[in-house]
């Protein structure tokens, strides 16, 4: 695979990201010192802070998702690979407060590594916190504990819930329950019908055969041992669907939100015909889908293949689903 993009010197590819991204929000957003995103206008110190960490190279996510009602601040790391704990930590230390800090991890070792090692210097010096693991995926099989499931596009869903109950004014331990609840009924399968290189070097992360795509493969290209030769959108969304509705256990009559995040090569016709799909399947299920996205919130570079999201709804974590938000990749006006 020939990498063609529009970069300049590889090794300066997430700071010139970043600033590009903060220049486009300058309302929004702004990049600070070890490469930490914060909201543009800080919220009151006396509500709890959401923080997350992750590699570039996925964008929009996870930095397009500070903002008013989500994240306060993303810790980025280099593409496709975990900030440091020293970056964690200063961004922990950045929002002490009484009122306490929420940190998102996905469940990946180097984001593990980097957040336990911040943590046990944050415990040292008093800050205030509680860490939720975010592993949705289902690619492991359905009864694979948690340990060895992955994170991906479903911890934007959750940071919407748990940025919402924060900016409301929840406590810290209100905020972690409201969203440790919603996270044990978010389901991600992904699905892909080409790899990706990565940017810096070119080097192909992962290779399908032409007639070839694989569900459930991992959003750096990890495996997900579901390879077969290409279906329909319509059998794809089935196959899938149905292994996210059993993950969650979901019933006739619940309520469900759903996202179909493209992965950077698959166009809007093609996930708004998946999304199709998905609303016919719940309705034969008897399941209510009151809205969802469509769109590109988390990517793997040039990949084809989207992620399918399905989150569970309660009266309150739909309340929060809608809550008003202002960050760059997701504006809500509330209701």
């Amino acid at each position: 695979m020939v990498m063609k993009k529009f970069i300049n010197a590889p090794e300066n590819l997430t700071q010139e990201l970043l600033e590009g991204m903060c220049k486009a929000y300058n309302d929004k957003i702004k990049l600070e010192d070890g490469k930490i995103v914060a909201r543009a206008k800080p919220k009151s110190e006396d509500k709890v802070a959401i923080i997350t960490l992750g590699g570039a190279g996925h964008e929009p996510a996870l930095s397009g998702f500070v903002g008013e009602g989500m994240l306060d601040a993303s810790v980025v790391g280099d593409i496709f690979a975990a900030p440091n704990a020293v970056a964690v930590l200063a961004a922990m230390r950045k929002f002490k407060r009484e009122a306490g800090i929420l940190l998102v991890v996905l469940n990946h070792a180097g984001d593990v590594m980097s957040s336990n090692m911040a943590m046990k210097m944050a415990e040292r010096e008093g800050i205030k916190f509680k860490s939720i693991l975010v592993a949705e995926d289902i690619s492991a099989g359905l009864d694979a504990p948690k340990a060895d499931r992955r994170g991906l596009a479903g911890c934007i869903p959750l940071i919407k819930v748990a940025g919402a109950a924060a900016e409301e004014g929840k406590s810290l331990d209100e905020v972690f329950a409201i969203a440790e609840k919603f996270n044990k009924r978010i389901a991600t399968l992904a699905v892909a019908m080409t790899g990706c290189t990565h940017p810096q070097n070119g080097s192909p992360i992962s290779e399908l055969a032409d007639d070839e795509m694989e569900i459930g493969m991992g959003q750096h290209g990890e495996g997900g041992g579901g390879r077969s030769k290409i279906l329909s959108a319509d059998e794809t969304a089935k196959i899938m669907f149905e292994n996210l509705a059993k993950a969650i256990d979901l019933k006739r009559g619940e309520r469900i939100f759903t996202i179909i995040n493209g992965t950077g090569a698959s166009t809007p016709m093609e996930l708004l015909i998946v999304y199709r799909a998905v609303a016919k399947l719940a309705e034969e299920m008897g399941v209510i889908l009151v809205n969802g996205i469509v769109d590109e919130m988390l990517t793997v570079q040039e990949m084809a293949g989207f992620q399918m999201i399905v989150c569970a709804l309660d009266y309150e974590s739909e309340k929060y689903i809608k809550a008003k938000s202002n960050a760059p990749y997701w504006v809500s006006l509330g209701e």
